[in-house]
């Protein structure tokens, strides 16, 4: 095993890592930003606040993107597993 292959390995997994955690992180900010803005807005400064719509969000993204997330991580699993004989030969 080549350390091209080593590190074209890695940059997959953290692509795959990078592409896997993005609707999630993505929803939590749109909805951090809204609750801020209505906090700002309201005068209202409870940080226990913004929890509560995150927790949903984040619970409805994962409902929704999780057989999409758990495909492409079997996938890359997968692909792995077959590569192996041609990574040890």
């Amino acid at each position: 095993m080549t350390p091209e292959t080593v590190m074209t390995i890695g940059q997959n997994a953290l692509a795959l890592t990078v592409m896997i955690a993005a609707p999630m992180l993505l929803s939590a900010l749109a909805v951090g930003l809204f609750v801020g803005m209505i906090q700002a807005a309201t005068q209202i400064n409870e940080m226990t606040l913004s929890f509560i719509p995150k927790l949903l969000v984040l619970a409805a993204a994962l409902a929704i993107g999780g057989p999409w997330m758990m495909r492409t991580m079997l996938d890359f699993t997968r692909q792995l597993y077959h590569t192996i004989p041609q990574l040890v030969g």
